[in-house]
């Protein structure tokens, strides 16, 4: 997970007085992360054991370079080389307790980080005697497994934290007692040995598409993420933000919006985009007026979409594209109208919301000008450009990653502000192996659980369950399987929770005729949306740890902002136009047009204020309208925009007749 940039500015929390700062202090965001992420109890190290770890957490990014650079070895090779990396730094890095502060090195750390990063590279020194034996392994080889398998589990357990260590858990001892088991679950059970090779030495289980994905693209572009930050693009994103929007009403919760979307083009981290824009947006928006619960709210709801916003979205849709075959552009196209809508709705709600609470915004004079932002700093954007050119011209991702990291590196030479000299960039090697341990190590674990449906065909079994269960009923179906994603996001980072989602649910919804697409967006989007649905929700959290909030209360206001992402993924299953599939340069504008339209609807009827405020009948009339709308079809829209235009039309007689009591009032 991306750690959190300096912000040099030295301020600390609010004072006594109860001024509020304009930046939250580096120390308040680093508790903030203690509590709610698990890779901030990695050790800082100093001295030799630093050195130790920054050399090979640069070698490990230097490896990945030169693959991609070169090409990428052999899957079993590359796998078994990065998930090694990832094995010593984790097991250097992470100490086996979190209570463990020492951020200290000894002996026997040192040893295990050895025999973990061995471990890692059996498949490696092996290969070839593996590759030609046909299966008939070696004793060795299934101590060996064995031990991949455990080191996987208790790096998971170190980094990313205990439920999916439980649920990886869970799906091993159902591959061995799968006799034990009851009804469609039940299978004859496998030997240890043979659970183990199906795990370690093939490419179905540890070393499978996730891990391989993630010793490509996935590392790739944390690495660009890496880059951008160290080059000044996250302060840009804040300033552009500002300029766009800060002096507009509830200019500050806008600004978040605007500045979580751009993050998200570069960070898939919802916890990261939140205390990483929420230390300058939390406390600019408190200090105009919003609840400390609404300000961390739009934070975290805002960050949470970064993970679908393309044109780098978060780590799953890699996965996704191997997954089912079709270039990421395709995902990262499809995706471009529902991460729209989601946004405009997180705005249109802040908008109304700073209506109803007759909150402005900034003073331009507080503002930094856009033509001189762009001017002194526009050239980072640079980059992101070269991204979405080198996809749009058929370039792989992992190529696109890697010339937007040299032309980052350029581009950053214009200025003498942004230049970074030799030691940071080499500082961003470091940072950006650091940052990929948790992908990494989640993709591996995630593996285990992909092994075992593979082994057992519980993929088919648990599809055929869902649809039994929900007695063929698509909607019903759908219902499920997104309590399901909400449950394993619980528990599981986006990646892992979708890798597991899209194995065990999404086969069941193509089965009732869900274009492939649309099924894996749609556990896709569940699984990311529940960093922000309580009671487990990090993102709101994050945000209110830093806004001193009520954190149910955040992850409440937060679930109802972020409205659009569980409606949605509903309307694109039943309708994948939305997708821009099958759809004509005419159908693509009415479908946005039209659907930011809806969402302006569903988001007055969340708040509950459009010209005035509004009762409980008023609201459920806009909220329909606005379906209406978001549902692709000429027939939807027609009604949407009548039952729209006749509940704007009341509510301005509505205000207009409480305008006049208002001056009658004050007359007498």
């Amino acid at each position: 997970m991306d750690e959190i940039k300096k912000n040099g500015t030295g301020e600390s929390p609010p004072s006594a007085t109860g001024q509020e700062p304009d930046v939250i202090s580096q120390e308040l965001v680093d508790e903030v992360l203690r509590k709610v992420d698990k890779e901030s109890t990695a050790r800082k190290l100093v001295g030799t054991p630093w050195l130790i770890v920054y050399l090979i957490a640069v070698g490990f990014s230097v490896f990945q370079l030169y693959t991609a650079a070169f090409g990428l070895l052999p899957a079993q090779l590359q796998r078994s080389i990065h998930l090694a990396f990832a094995f010593v730094l984790v097991y250097l890095l992470f100490p086996s307790r979190a209570s463990d502060t020492s951020n200290r090195l000894v002996w026997h750390n040192y040893l295990l980080a050895a025999f973990a990063g061995f471990v890692g590279l059996y498949m490696m020194l092996n290969y070839t005697r593996i590759m030609e034996s046909g299966g008939d392994y070696a004793t060795v080889d299934y101590i060996f497994a064995g031990f991949g398998i455990l080191l996987t589990l208790e790096a998971a357990r170190r980094v990313v934290g205990i439920p999916i260590v439980i649920i990886a858990s869970f799906f091993l001892i159902y591959a061995y007692f799968g006799a034990y088991f009851p009804g469609f679950m039940n299978h004859r059970g496998y030997s240890l040995q043979r659970i183990a090779s199906h795990m370690y030495l093939t490419t179905e289980g540890i070393l499978g598409i996730p891990l391989g994905v993630s010793a490509s693209f996935i590392f790739l572009f944390i690495l660009f993420g890496a880059f951008g930050e160290r080059s000044g693009l996250g302060q840009l994103f804040i300033d552009v933000a500002n300029a766009i929007a800060g002096w507009a009403s509830g200019g500050p919760a806008k600004v978040a919006v605007i500045t979580s979307a751009l993050e998200g083009t570069v960070s898939g981290s919802s916890v990261a985009n939140t205390v990483q824009s929420g230390a300058f947006t939390i406390p600019m928006m408190k200090k105009l007026g919003y609840r400390p619960e609404f300000a961390a709210a739009v934070e975290a709801s805002a960050s949470t979409g970064g993970q679908i916003m393309p044109p780098v979205m978060g780590a799953a849709a890699f996965i996704m594209a191997e997954f089912l075959n079709m270039p990421y552009l395709e995902i990262a196209k499809a995706a471009a109208i529902p991460a729209c809508l989601y946004f405009f709705g997180i705005f249109i709600e802040v908008h109304f919301e700073a209506k109803r609470c007759k909150l402005r915004g900034m003073s331009r004079a507080e503002l930094p000008n856009f033509w001189a932002v762009m001017a002194d700093r526009g050239h980072l954007f640079l980059p992101l450009i070269v991204i979405i050119g080198f996809l749009m011209h058929g370039f792989t991702p992992l190529y696109a990653a890697l010339m937007a990291m040299v032309v980052c590196v350029a581009a950053s030479a214009v200025r003498k502000s942004t230049r970074m000299s030799l030691r940071q960039i080499i500082d961003c090697l470091d940072y950006g192996a650091r940052n990929a341990l948790g992908v990494v190590v989640a993709c591996a674990t995630a593996g285990i659980i992909v092994g075992v449906v593979t082994l057992t065909g519980l993929g088919l079994k648990l599809a055929n369950g869902l649809v039994d269960l929900a007695a063929g009923n698509l909607l019903l179906t759908l219902f499920f399987t997104m309590i399901t994603s909400l449950i394993l996001g619980m528990g599981a980072p986006t990646t892992a929770n979708y890798i597991i989602t899209s194995t065990i649910a999404a086969p069941a919804l193509i089965m009732l005729n869900v274009h492939p697409l649309a099924a894996h967006l749609f556990v896709f989007y569940f699984g990311i949306i529940a960093d922000l649905t309580p009671p487990v929700a990090l993102a709101a959290f994050a945000g209110a740890g830093i806004a001193g909030a009520d954190p149910m209360k955040t992850g409440f206001i937060a679930t109802k902002l972020a409205i659009g992402a569980f409606l949605v993924p509903y309307i694109f299953v039943y309708n994948p136009t939305m997708l821009l599939i099958n759809v004509s340069a005419w159908g693509m504008v009415q479908t946005l047009l039209t659907a930011c339209i809806g969402m302006t609807g569903v988001g007055i009827a969340m708040i509950g204020y459009c010209l005035t405020g509004m009762k409980l009948h008023e609201r459920a009339w806009f909220l329909f309208a606005g379906l209406m709308l978001i549902d692709p079809g000429t027939l939807t829209d027609i009604i949407g925009i009548g039952m729209l235009a006749a509940g704007l039309a009341y509510q301005w007689r509505k205000s207009r007749a409480e305008a006049a009591v208002s001056v009658l009032s004050v007359g007498n």
